[in-house]
């Protein structure tokens, strides 16, 4: 069980990412008349390469990895981490390459600019030749103080909030739907794609493996050709983040 601490952390979290969506002053309009998805990974586990990657070119689509670099090829209990030359392999298959932070922590504490400086050269030292455009909160834990650092930056900041992006939007907390287990939840993640189809808007899904005995942070790769194949079926354009802000023209 979550110690007292963890309990505390989490409330913090959540309590700061409520205040940024209700009182962020910097917002943008999400104008579509097609409906847009894009699939995203955190961490970026070795199976969201070799099985996720894989799913969504089988659709001629693309999706958009978030990488941290303090986690490149590390081998934990029920995964590993993508290596460099696995960043490498995803750029010449034309996905795009995020920042997910270097040293995969919270951005509460200082010391973000020297991170995300060492992030943006390893970025550079496996083949991202210009800066990442984009960035996803570690835990999907923003932190108001930190937002003048990731604005200068940063095109857009995605964390969690299980919605559509529609209308009148904080492109430094972009919203997006988790997929994870149980796996009937994960297959039920449809309803989101009829919902983006019905009233256009921007759709951000994320995840982090692919495995057929997926973590509880991910899904299997039949899920994930079943919700890809879906997007594409009901006439979604799925692009990775950076070509859907170029879609809304931000």
């Amino acid at each position: 069980m979550p110690d007292l601490g963890e309990k505390i952390g989490a409330l913090v979290d959540r309590l700061a990412n409520r205040a940024i969506w209700q009182l962020a002053r910097t917002r943008r309009l999400v104008e579509t008349d097609i409906p847009l998805v894009s699939f995203t990974f955190d961490d970026v586990p070795d199976s969201a390469l070799h099985e996720g990657a894989a799913i969504l070119e089988r659709y001629d689509a693309r999706g958009t990895f978030y990488i941290a670099g303090g986690l490149a090829g590390q081998v934990e209990k029920d995964r590993t981490l993508i290596t460099p030359n696995g960043c490498g392999e995803l750029l010449a298959r034309g996905h795009e390459i995020g920042c997910h932070t270097f040293a995969h922590r919270r951005i509460r504490a200082g010391g973000l600019a020297a991170d995300l400086d060492r992030n943006a050269e390893y970025l550079r030292s496996v083949g991202v030749a210009a800066p990442a455009s984009n960035f996803a909160f570690p835990y999907n834990a923003a932190w108001p103080l930190a937002r003048p650092e990731l604005r200068r930056r940063y095109r857009s900041c995605r964390a969690g909030g299980e919605a559509i992006n529609r209308g009148s939007v904080d492109p430094l907390m972009l919203k997006a739907v988790e997929i994870r287990q149980p796996e009937q939840h994960a297959k039920a993640l449809t309803r989101w794609i009829d919902e983006v189809v019905d009233e256009p808007g921007w759709l951000i899904f994320f995840t982090h493996d692919i495995a057929p005995r997926p973590t509880p942070y991910g899904c299997t790769p039949e899920t994930f050709d079943l919700l890809v194949r879906y997007a594409v079926e009901k006439g979604c354009r799925v692009l990775p983040v950076d070509q859907a802000l170029d879609r809304i023209n931000w």
